[in-house]
């Protein structure tokens, strides 16, 4: 009689080879064919890329066309800020050259949702020495405004210190220093 001690071994090769053949295969047959030519990268993904239709352009694109609010946008704690970050991607609203879309505007509590995305308590990233900025609602609750009061009802979106700072100018006020 034959000992069949050591048959779960057997059992245990069999499957890991097995494993081994099929996970060869299917390696072999769902590897793209360019994949390995430039190292752990797949060669043809490159050209892919540079044929995608370009999206996204430059602030510089949007104020070509929109100089009035270049104006005030440059001159605004806003300037570093891409315009397509509010408004959408330039591809939506220009292409080859001609308007062939309206950006779509953002309303009530759309503006609010819009500001939120930065001005809101909950980034904790943001570097405080560097960049100051206002946060709802302590903001609103420090103007002793209601706390559903929308951000452009005292400013303009571009340039969110013109509407406050022209204020201040016409009642002869000082910024506390």
């Amino acid at each position: 009689m034959k000992s069949t001690y050591n048959s779960h071994v057997i059992r245990i090769l069999l499957g890991l080879l097995l494993f081994a053949v099929v996970g060869g295969v299917g390696k072999y047959l769902l590897t793209p064919h360019s994949f390995g030519k430039y190292g752990h990268y797949r060669a043809d993904s490159i050209e892919e890329e540079a044929n995608r239709k370009i999206r996204h352009w430059t602030n510089a694109s949007c104020m070509a066309c929109h100089e009035h609010e270049a104006q005030m946008h440059l001159k605004g704690l806003h300037k570093t800020i891409s315009c397509e970050f509010c408004h959408s991607t330039y591809a939506d609203h220009v292409q080859d050259g001609k308007k062939t879309a309206a950006m779509p505007l953002k309303k009530d509590q759309e503006i609010r949702t819009l500001c939120l995305r930065c001005h809101n308590r909950a980034i904790q990233a943001r570097p405080k020495q560097v960049i100051k900025t206002v946060v709802m609602p302590e903001h609103l609750e420090s103007q002793k405004v209601k706390v559903t009061h929308l951000c452009n009802q005292c400013h303009n979106v571009h340039a969110p210190l013109k509407y406050i700072n022209r204020a201040k100018e016409i009642l002869g006020m000082q910024e506390k220093t």
